[in-house]
């Protein structure tokens, strides 16, 4: 008799995790401007965490590597940071980088403005999806299985477009704070709903 609670009870394991949804954020992508000069040549001869190509690309790039980050910097002192998951991780990257350019006697005095670009975000719906009925149902998506196994799926009133995968795993990019990720993850799943009933 135990036996059978305890499968019962799996069971109703399974099925709270089949509606469970989650998601965290894998990358924040940020902009800034050190409001300085930066003498790349100098900076790439200088610190060996840095790659500069000027033939190839006007930045360079530096590896931070703790928080795992990496920035493109720009003679003008505007500077991309990607790789960050907090806004926490973004400024101990950038305060990272200013203090490397201080090795090279370049003292940034302001305080930088950070401006969120883009946040990625990975996760699960908690639900199985059809995708080829989605690509049906669902206006703006792009679904080519040949291609690619996920179905790119634009939800324009949240700004957000999502990778959806016939597991229920989910990637979403374009949000631009944690809270419009949640939001735009409301909407899915509302939408993802009503293709379903």
């Amino acid at each position: 008799m135990a036996k059978k609670t305890k499968k019962t009870a799996k069971k109703t394991k399974k099925e709270s995790k089949e509606t469970k949804r989650d998601i965290k954020i894998v990358n924040i992508v940020v902009s800034t401007s050190l409001e300085h000069d930066i003498p790349l040549e100098k900076m790439a001869s200088t610190l060996s965490n840095t790659e500069y190509n000027p033939e190839q690309f006007p930045g360079l790039v530096i590896r931070v590597k703790e928080p795992k980050t990496s920035a493109l910097i720009f003679s003008s002192g505007n500077v991309v940071c990607t790789g960050a998951r907090t806004m926490g991780e973004v400024k101990e990257s950038i305060k990272k980088i200013i203090k490397s350019l201080q090795k090279i006697n370049v003292h940034i005095t302001v305080e930088p403005k950070i401006k969120i670009q883009n946040i990625v975000a990975s996760g699960a719906v908690g639900m199985d999806l059809n995708l080829n009925v989605l690509a049906m149902k669902l206006n703006n998506t792009e679904y080519e299985p040949e291609q690619f196994p996920g179905l790119v799926y634009k939800l324009k009133e949240a700004k957000a477009t999502f990778l959806l995968f016939s597991n229920g795993k989910i990637v979403c990019t374009g949000t631009k704070s944690e809270q419009e990720v949640h939001d735009a993850l409301d909407k899915l799943i509302v939408n993802l709903k009503k293709v379903k009933a």
